[in-house]
């Protein structure tokens, strides 16, 4: 099993991001929100994820933009991690969870690669079931999962109906509270 090592996991790529705050004096890690993306919007490949999480894409349409994801994992299954899971990703934006505000302070972000209605590969599953168990043995404070969808439902549908909430529950059910996610 990969670790999580003073907030970087052991097991991926690291591509720090300039995108991030500090976590709130305090708070612990109790959220996993589950994205989807492409960038181009609809493309698969290619590095528009990483520059736009770097902030060195050249893009018009995405270069204003700053955000940021703790972890991605594209197409292939291959995990990439931007941010220390200590600090507080750009992920959620204006977003509530069980009448909490502010996800981004208590949760960690991962962006799959993909569209809410093109299906999600089984290697981003399998590399996703091997992320919960590695965040779960490193924040014992982590007991729920959403999807954007979920905490900002007004303005985001990712990771959309291709999603297969039924599968990542099947995995990591007994350990993560998905209730207000569809099964």
């Amino acid at each position: 099993m990969m670790q999580i090592v003073a907030g970087w996991h052991q097991g991926c790529r690291h591509l720090p991001s300039p995108n991030f705050d500090r976590r709130p004096a305090g708070r612990k890690i109790e959220l996993l929100v589950i994205h989807g993306i492409t960038v181009p919007a609809g493309k698969f490949g290619g590095r528009g994820v990483e520059q736009l999480f770097c902030n060195v894409i050249t893009e018009p349409k995405y270069s204003k933009l700053k955000v940021s994801a703790h972890f991605f994992i594209n197409r292939s299954g291959l995990l990439v991690q931007f941010v220390n899971c200590d600090q507080c990703a750009w992920h959620a934006g204006v977003s509530t969870w069980r009448r909490r505000h502010h996800c981004n302070d208590f949760s960690i972000g991962v962006e799959l690669e993909g569209t809410d209605f093109i299906a999600y590969t089984h290697s981003q599953y399998r590399s996703l079931f091997g992320l919960v168990v590695a965040l779960r043995a490193a924040y014992r404070s982590l007991n729920a999962i959403a999807g954007h969808c979920h905490i900002a439902p007004l303005r985001k549908t990712d990771p959309g109906a291709s999603f297969d909430w039924q599968r990542l529950f099947a995995v990591v059910g007994n350990e993560l509270d998905g209730r207000d996610a569809p099964r």
